[in-house]
């Protein structure tokens, strides 16, 4: 039996995904190490949202397993994957535009203690749960905006929500999509300090366009190319590697 000690916390075994005729992914075989801060990156049509949809049920595979921490997750539903240790953000927020950023927390919070829907709206009900809510407003910055309704917060608000409403769930391998996606440079930098600080016992998966981002947080990159994986390295390894400038990302990389 492998070690738990080299166990991956996430692992794909020869992938596939098939629409039709079309191969969205083809025999990805990613292993990613417990605590990595690993991103996944590649060009438009790449099959980067394809392989995120079937980590999380999202989609069912054509081919190939999905494991976590060793277990055999290829069947599962998005729920009952949340319920091991898988959570995610999305391109596009999820998030309810009416509720506050306390409420949001508060209602993530009672779900996954199955304790109902409705005491978190009544604070000081449960004092750990209010505990637990303004610790995540602090650490995702959020406390200065945590009475105002979702829809009226500045976008990079938004974006912190929803990785706050993600760490939420206690993963243990969270998958981040674009996490600075449409987030104006100004507010930038919130996202990139609450990703820097994310617990080192939690693994990370971004996804993600944006350079900067990707070769500060990352210590191991993953490029997709057309369905498959085309080059894996450390951050050095990728930004110096004359097929992936060839591809996508160019000769700036090698500053």
């Amino acid at each position: 039996m492998t070690s738990t000690t080299t166990t991956p916390a996430l692992e794909t075994r020869a992938l596939e995904k098939r629409f039709g005729g079309i191969v969205a992914s083809n025999q990805v075989s990613i292993a990613i190490a417990r605590g990595a801060r690993h991103a996944l990156i590649g060009p438009n049509g790449a099959g980067k949202t394809t392989l995120v949809n079937m980590l999380t049920g999202v989609l069912k595979p054509s081919g190939g397993q999905i494991l976590l921490d060793g277990r055999d997750i290829t069947i599962l539903d998005p729920h009952e994957r949340v319920r091991l240790g898988i959570a995610r953000t999305f391109q596009i927020n999820q998030l309810f535009a009416d509720l506050t950023p306390v409420e949001t927390l508060g209602l993530a919070i009672s779900e996954r203690l199955g304790t109902g829907t409705h005491f978190w709206r009544v604070p000081g009900t449960r004092p750990e749960v209010v505990d637990e809510i303004a610790a995540l407003l602090e650490r995702f910055r959020l406390t200065d905006v945590m009475h105002e309704r979702t829809a009226v917060l500045p976008y990079g608000k938004q974006r912190l929500l929803e990785i706050a409403l993600a760490f939420a769930c206690r993963p243990r391998v969270l998958l981040l999509d674009e996490p600075a996606a449409g987030v104006p440079d100004a507010e930038r930098h919130e996202i990139l300090a609450a990703v820097a600080g994310l617990p080192t016992d939690v693994t990370v998966l971004l996804i993600e366009h944006d350079m900067d981002i990707v070769f500060t947080f990352a210590d191991r990159i993953s490029v997709l190319v057309n369905g498959q994986l085309f080059v894996e390295g450390t951050p050095d390894e990728v930004a110096r590697d004359p097929r992936v400038k060839a591809v996508y990302l160019g000769e700036s990389l090698d500053a």
